[in-house]
């Protein structure tokens, strides 16, 4: 259970509400990516979601949670993941999930995708961590170019669109991350 310390200023029934909010509203947000993508027979949920979506909710108010940095850090991403897959030849070679290992040349791979990554954001001061899960799903191959790796945009594109206003549904928000209540 929360400390006081956890909820600061919180009572126990807000910090608890503001909880409900992230588990209903997240869980939602997964759920309606889930079956879009179900009926369109598209891979439109992958692991860069759940970071992307617990960032706009929790910390609203964030750089992180900005518009613009993580459409600069999902697009930098996706363009590093692909720059390093060219460069380390891996276009036609299987997903580390499919081949149960990632290979040197995926590692290398990662390492550069990551790295590119991490530079742009810090240079355009668009600070979004999510997009280094989506830098590493396609340098690994699991977003491999092709549908997988449309799904994984589409399904960014919609979280990213959609994003600010999960952070502005007014269930439970009182104080929900340190940035509100300063």
């Amino acid at each position: 259970m929360a400390t006081s310390e956890q909820t600061g200023q919180l009572g126990l029934a807000e910090y608890l509400a503001a909880t409900l909010r992230l588990v209903l509203l997240g869980g939602a947000a997964i759920a309606a990516m889930g079956v879009a993508g179900r009926f369109l027979q598209w891979p439109l949920l992958s692991a860069t979601l759940g970071p992307t979506i617990y960032v706009f909710m929790a910390h609203p108010r964030s750089e992180s949670a900005r518009l613009r940095s993580a459409v600069v850090g999902h697009a930098t991403a996706v363009a590093a993941g692909l720059f390093s897959v060219a460069v380390f030849g891996l276009w036609n070679h299987p997903a580390s999930n499919m081949a149960g290992h990632v290979t040197l040349h995926q590692a290398g791979a990662s390492a550069v995708a990551l790295g590119i990554t991490l530079a742009v954001l810090h240079l355009a001061q668009a600070h979004h961590a999510p997009a280094g899960a989506t830098a590493l799903l396609v340098a690994t191959g699991i977003a491999h170019p092709g549908r997988p790796l449309f799904g994984l945009m589409i399904g960014v594109g919609a979280v990213v669109a959609l994003g600010p206003a999960l952070g502005r549904f007014p269930l439970g928000r009182t104080g929900l991350a340190e940035e509100e209540q300063q």
